[in-house]
């Protein structure tokens, strides 16, 4: 079997939309939630090098032990969304990892001549970093540092999806 770029196993499928409620009820027809939703999430990070904030819509769940996540960026600042919505692509967007090495998770990549097109987190205590692979199952590759708070919101949603029973679909985190 290939080794894999990054440590551990692919832990989220992101999505990106033009039409974050229309995503959703597509996932809920489908029997997939409950979401855990944020709605204008200011983000800053670094776009292709230069700062960049936008406002995202973020939503999450869990299938088995797959994390899945749909983003809609709510204003028309140059991001990696926009980016990828403007290329005429729109759904699936990224695989992620969580590692517990940030460095060497970065250092992989760029070894592997990926670079980084978005990154962030410091200021909020989980630093990220989307790259670009020449070639791939998905346009961004994301690289996540693991914290108490990655582990904890997983444990929450998985918990939340298990036994779900098709209540309380949609549910507000902000």
């Amino acid at each position: 079997m290939p080794e894999s770029p990054f440590a551990g196993p692919v832990r989220q499928f992101g999505y990106v939309v033009d039409d974050f409620d229309r995503a959703l009820d597509g996932w809920l027809a489908a029997g997939v939630g409950p979401w855990f939703v944020l709605r204008g999430l200011p983000q800053a990070g670094l776009y292709r090098g230069e700062p960049c904030e936008v406002t995202l819509s973020i939503g999450m769940t869990n299938i088995g032990d797959m994390q899945i996540e749909v983003i809609q960026q709510e204003d028309d600042a140059p991001s990696v969304y926009s980016e990828f919505l403007a290329s005429g692509r729109h759904g699936f967007h990224q695989l992620a990892w969580w590692v517990d090495d940030f460095d060497a998770a970065l250092k992989a990549a760029a070894d592997r001549g990926w670079p980084v097109v978005w990154s962030g987190g410091q200021d909020v205590g989980v630093r990220f970093a989307y790259v670009e692979p020449q070639a791939g199952p998905a346009a961004i590759y994301e690289i996540t540092e693991r914290s108490d708070a990655i582990v904890g919101l997983d444990a929450m949603l998985r918990a939340a999806t298990a036994d779900w029973d098709g209540t309380d679909p949609v549910r507000r985190l902000n």
